[in-house]
């Protein structure tokens, strides 16, 4: 079946049936009365359901204490949880002497692995006014933290705290950064060992931090969540490993890079509630017909979010859309050709659902080509299993070597890697 054919029956179906495709559903369904409960009901059988920590509160998770979900949306509460206890197991695991969190932002992962998991942390940002606030928070939950010792002093403090050390450093993907690899403190014995990680290092910044990983001999340890894969370097960001640019056809355009950053957990969700908030992807779609006939040159600029966007006439959107990429928002509009695009909207929906079914395809292969390429830097490794968890049973049972986990959830997608030399296992 070819590609139109299969998207002429996919915008027919109730827009309630398409996340049992993304579910994994073999063939269509008859239609029922039913049909959103139905989807939703196959989408939870598929194993995508709340994380438990969200079941009492679907705003607080129950595993972090309440200092440290203060100015944290949820989706940030599981991640930061998550990668920040993985990161105390392996760097437990592997001697670090420091944690370096690179793209840092605000600091919440910084600050719950540095004042929550009692590591030794540097943060390093680019952006002036994120570090700012991120020491601003710094304050503000040291604070909480020795209210709630006044207001329990059972509760006794065991090891001194430590903020994190926030550097104000852009990272150049295509070269080392001395900066990240000074340790914060001269390690008792021999060279520092020091643990990357990045949540959402977006773009080239993952590829800065595999880089460093596999060129630097204090870099012990790497947990990666990527994102932003449009943004990749092309050459340089993607492919990295010579095999995979060797392949005929190995080109990953931007509208497929830009699909692998999405979650199909959430758009089944938005999909299965039929929400007026899908209507945006018509309305982009128009407002870059116009922009490319202003401007040829401009392809697919940021557009910022625009608020209630369903609550607008296609028109009122575009005039908002072209103020936003800088052209002039009252050029001459074609609005019978903008009212025929908005007529469009199931089938623009259908071929951005489309998209996204291929979106865990093309993460994998970018994830590979970066496997591949530590290979290629003659570092051997293991894979290990999917786990939820790193007990030290299994690590042990582990060669001795490199490995590499990614684990796949709902919420977070990680490249894990680490180093174990002969000696350290002595």
């Amino acid at each position: 079946m070819t590609v139109p054919c299969f998207l002429g029956i996919f915008h027919r179906q109730p827009m309630g049936h398409t996340p049992l495709l993304m579910a994994g559903s073999i063939g269509w369904t008859e239609p029922t009365t039913a049909g959103h409960t139905a989807a939703g009901d196959a989408w939870r059988r598929g194993g995508h359901q709340t994380p438990s920590e969200f079941l009492e509160n679907p705003s607080q998770s129950s595993r972090l204490t309440a200092p440290f979900r203060k100015h944290v949306r949820p989706k940030k509460q599981h991640e930061i949880r998550r990668l920040g206890e993985l990161v105390k197991k392996l760097s437990d695991f592997t001697g670090c002497t420091q944690v370096v969190d690179v793209g840092s932002g605000q600091g919440h992962l910084s600050r719950f692995m540095a004042l929550g998991l009692g590591l030794m942390v540097k943060s390093i940002e680019g952006d002036q006014r994120l570090v700012e606030r991120a020491q601003r928070l710094d304050q503000e939950l040291l604070q909480a933290l020795e209210k709630e010792e006044r207001r329990n002093p059972q509760v006794v403090q065991t090891s001194p705290r430590h903020s994190p050390h926030h550097v104000v450093r852009w990272v150049d993907p295509t070269a080392l950064c001395e900066e990240l690899l000074l340790p914060l403190e001269n390690p008792c014995q021999g060279r520092a060992r020091l643990l990357l990680t990045g949540l959402h290092a977006c773009g080239d910044l993952s590829v800065a931090l595999l880089r460093h990983f596999s060129c630097c001999p204090e870099v012990v340890a790497l947990a990666s969540v990527g994102c932003c894969y449009m943004k990749l370097s092309d050459p340089g960001g993607y492919p990295l490993s010579q095999w995979v640019a060797g392949l005929p056809g190995y080109e990953l355009p931007y509208r497929l890079r830009e699909g692998a950053c999405h979650a199909l957990e959430e758009y089944a969700e938005r999909l299965q509630k039929a929400v007026p908030g899908l209507r945006t992807h018509c309305y982009r779609a128009a407002l870059e017909t116009v922009i490319r006939r202003a401007r040829p040159e401009l392809r697919r600029p940021g557009v910022q979010g625009i608020p209630r966007v369903h609550e607008l006439k296609i028109e009122e959107y575009v005039q908002r859309g072209l103020q936003r990429v800088g052209l002039d928002p009252q050029l001459p509009l074609n609005l019978a050709a903008l009212q025929a695009h908005q007529a469009q909207e199931n089938r623009v929906v259908a071929f951005f659902s489309l998209a996204l079914l291929l979106a865990p395809l093309v993460e994998t292969l970018i994830l590979l080509d970066r496997l591949l390429y530590l290979q290629e830097q003659a570092l051997p490794f293991s894979q290990a299993s999917m786990l939820s968890s790193c007990p030290s049973s299994v690590l042990n049972s582990l060669p001795e070597t490199w490995f590499w986990w990614p684990p796949r959830c709902p919420w977070v997608r990680l490249s894990l890697f680490w180093r174990l030399k002969t000696a350290d296992a002595a």
